[in-house]
């Protein structure tokens, strides 16, 4: 990212420093361009690295949290891992996938939680089923599952939702390449943060 943004960093600074129009119309598709990132996997059934930009263009404060994926960018993820059939692939995006299948508390935990175009997502990456592993937050719910193959790993927040008191979580994840092509995820490490309003908060981690 950083070099790829170098031939610019002249042009944003002075638009951050002067706010001129005809900087913001250069600068305007500079972030979208640089998506999806992808890292290609080292040999040909190596591990690749796609990093998706999940968030919808909108006008509007509250629906910024509306997820979609352009189709210029699965475009690319296609084209992208097409060229390496036998790898392996961790994809990482912001929003969910999907729904999950799970009862909330209110309807209004569901609005913006998944990708608007989830579904259609889905179906373009059939293809990598069973060498690809999804990893988001958005809602940060925690929960591990698979949709047509592609299993999914939705992140659990340490901070989202809970006060310095509150014992919180999160998780550390190893895969290992199974026969076939596959792409395996083992059993997650849990790591366990006790409740404190001290900067000292005990963290333990459990198999």
């Amino acid at each position: 990212l950083d070099n790829a943004l170098a031939p610019y960093r002249r042009n944003m600074e002075d638009f951050a420093n002067t706010g001129r129009l005809r900087l913001f119309n250069e600068l305007g598709r500079l972030w979208n361009d640089q998506f999806p990132m992808i890292l290609p996997p080292d040999g040909e059934d190596g591990l690749g690295v796609v990093i998706l930009n999940s968030n919808a263009e909108t006008h509007f404060s509250f629906t910024n949290a509306l997820g979609l994926v352009s189709a210029e960018q699965a475009k690319r993820v296609v084209e992208a891992t097409s060229q390496f059939p036998n790898a392996r692939w961790i994809i990482g995006l912001h929003h969910h996938l999907m729904e999950y299948p799970m009862r909330v508390a209110a309807f209004s935990e569901r609005i913006g939680t998944a990708l608007i175009n989830g579904s259609w997502f889905a179906r373009k990456l059939k293809p990598l089923s069973g060498r690809a592993i999804i990893m988001h937050g958005h809602r940060h719910i925690d929960w591990i599952g698979a949709c047509g193959g592609l299993q999914i790993v939705s992140a659990p927040s340490p901070i989202m939702g809970v006060g310095d008191g509150d014992p919180t979580h999160f998780h550390i994840h190893t895969l290992a390449a199974a026969p076939g092509g596959q792409l395996q995820l083992l059993a997650p490490q849990r790591v366990d943060i006790a409740g404190s309003t001290s900067i000292d908060a005990a963290i333990t981690p459990r198999a």
